[in-house]
């Protein structure tokens, strides 16, 4: 437990510091306005701590009058959420037992490209997603595009500051590091490196989890062969240049690496999250899956975000209080994924043991690598420009 509560210090002490971009935004934005609600006045939220309410969202409405106000809405939509991504099958029952509310799941393996496209074409629509779970390049194209709406949970201020949109108009949820899965009854000998999958013994062996063009996973994976293939975070360009000699010799699949396809075999080695090829092993005990760890890891996490124009605004604002209660967080945790207020349940001894034990060493996780929201933006217009062509 204390190794990891000292990893995460560190983790985040040096994340801040990298997070150049964020810091410029924070200063430019400190004076912005935070998230608006529709069911609570500041005279309400004060009669709510006068009476001892427990809980109060950082915008002054009281937990107990957001149950309610969802309740009435009765339904919420979410968009791409696979029941095996970081535990979300968990999250999603839990959720729905707890409040009693409708949900409809679309376009489960969409990638977060989808997700804004859905806000922005099913604007004004009642099967329009009220909430969305998106890379952080896209989150930032998101909200600069005003598709995602303020609003502040009640744990916002434990989310370390480098995973927060100066607004609160988007903020992390989770993180992980790209790993190396493989199908070991298939592939001897096991790979270490990026530079080990350009060898001949894979050709038609190595897959990506969805297209950079379009995928938050994908865009992640360059970034790792970045910097298993000479680059950095500032130099996105080797890892372009991996994927092109690995196309280029024959390894390269062209197919959406998925559990499907990890089952069946079709694509042996998968260049994904830890999280990902973590849970494949659990849940393919016949395929014999097993992880590698980079020895120079990448990391990325997901942001989760409101529909500016949502049907079930309430629903989805309960939703997010949901999902960073620690209830919500370590349901996360779960699924081998990292979850945003991680730091602060170590530091309160929230976390059961046995989750910290089914992760990789602290050690592992205290050499991830982040790209800052500039350096972000730069690559997916890289990769916008160079990936047709390899």
């Amino acid at each position: 437990m204390e190794d990891y509560e000292l990893q995460e210090e560190e983790f985040w002490r040096k994340l801040d510091e990298e997070s150049m971009s964020r810091n410029a935004m924070l200063r430019r934005s400190a004076a912005a306005a935070v998230g608006l609600t529709v069911i609570s006045s500041p005279a309400a939220a004060w009669a709510a701590r006068k009476n001892g309410a427990e809980a109060l969202s950082m915008d002054g409405t009281p937990l107990k009058a957001l149950v309610k106000a969802a309740k009435k809405e009765g339904h919420l939509n979410v968009i791409a959420l696979p029941h095996d991504w970081a535990n979300y099958g968990q999250m999603i029952s839990a959720f729905k037992k707890k409040y009693g509310l409708g949900m409809t799941e679309d376009n489960p393996n969409g990638s977060s490209a989808q997700e804004n496209q859905a806000i922005r074409s099913l604007k004004g629509d009642k099967r329009a997603p009220d909430v969305v779970d998106v890379g952080p390049s896209f989150a930032i194209a998101g909200a600069n595009e005003g598709l995602y709406k303020p609003y502040k949970v009640q744990k916002y201020s434990t989310i370390p500051k480098s995973m927060k949109d100066p607004r609160a108009r988007w903020y992390g949820d989770y993180w992980g590091a790209i790993s190396i899965g493989y199908n070991s009854n298939l592939i001897k000998p096991a790979p270490k490196t990026f530079r080990d999958l350009l060898k001949a013994e894979y050709k038609n062996k190595v897959a990506l989890n969805g297209n950079p063009l379009t995928s938050n996973s994908a865009v992640s994976g360059v970034f790792a062969a970045a910097l298993g293939y000479g680059g950095s975070v500032a130099n996105v360009e080797p890892g372009i240049e991996f994927f092109r000699q690995l196309k280029k010799v024959g390894n390269f699949i062209p197919v959406d690496a998925t559990p499907q396809t990890v089952a069946s075999g079709q694509t042996p080695i998968v260049i994904d999250w830890d999280y990902l090829n973590l849970a494949y092993g659990k849940e393919f005990p016949a395929v014999h899956w097993k992880v590698s760890l980079p020895p120079l890891p990448y990391g990325s996490f997901y942001c989760q975000a409101i529909n500016a124009a949502a049907p079930h605004p309430n629903a989805a604002k309960l939703w997010m209080e949901f999902l960073y209660s620690d209830q919500g967080q370590l349901i996360w945790l779960k699924g081998y994924s990292h979850p945003a207020r991680f730091q602060d349940l170590v530091k309160h001894k929230k976390v059961p043991k046995a989750l910290l034990n089914a992760l990789p060493p602290a050690k592992f996780y205290a050499k991830v690598k982040f790209a800052s929201d500039a350096q972000q933006t730069a690559a997916k217009a890289k990769i916008a420009a160079e990936w047709p062509g390899i």
